[in-house]
């Protein structure tokens, strides 16, 4: 009778995972919290040299090189219209994949790994009528806070041209 009640097979467990939880690396940018699906994300790096490349966007930052790969690098400070903010011993470089390219964006601080369920994530409030709301998926619900979560293809589509160029 024990059997009948068995675990599915892990690759189902899987399945019905993704389809009702998402994972989603939090961070922090000035004093609000944030969210990318955790399968752009491609690894987490400390802010070291940044060459600046001439005449691009004041919140493209510049190049690195990791690991001979010359990658764009993007303040999304800078990119949402906050003041800007010299690194601290939390800034993070997040490197992702976006659109077939490979492009780092600088937060303040990295929090966690999440795992979300579907129906605590809503649609942005339509009352968000600024520019910004393109770059919003939705705002998941937690605890005590709400996670904002991004469309990070849609925040750096077009505005990561100019230094993915130079590469």
């Amino acid at each position: 009778m024990s059997q009948m009640v068995a675990q599915p097979p892990a690759s189902l467990q899987r399945q019905s995972d993704a389809a009702g939880t998402m994972q989603v690396v939090s961070f922090r940018l000035a004093n609000e919290e944030y969210g990318i699906e955790i399968t752009k994300v491609q690894e987490i790096i400390l802010v070291g040299e940044i060459t600046r490349v001439p005449q691009t966007e004041k919140y493209i930052k510049g190049l690195i090189n990791l690991r001979s790969t010359v990658i764009p690098i993007v303040d999304l400070r800078l990119r949402f219209g906050m003041p800007e903010e010299q690194p601290t011993d939390e800034t993070r470089i997040m490197v992702m994949n976006v659109g077939g390219k490979t492009i780092g964006i600088i937060v303040d601080a990295v929090s966690e790994v999440l795992r979300i369920a579907k129906d605590q994530i809503a649609p942005p409030p339509p009352t968000v009528t600024s520019l910004g709301r393109e770059y919003l998926t939705g705002l998941a619900k937690l605890e005590k806070r709400l996670l904002i979560l991004l469309d990070v293809e849609c925040i750096l589509k077009d505005r990561a041209q100019p230094a993915a160029a130079v590469e």
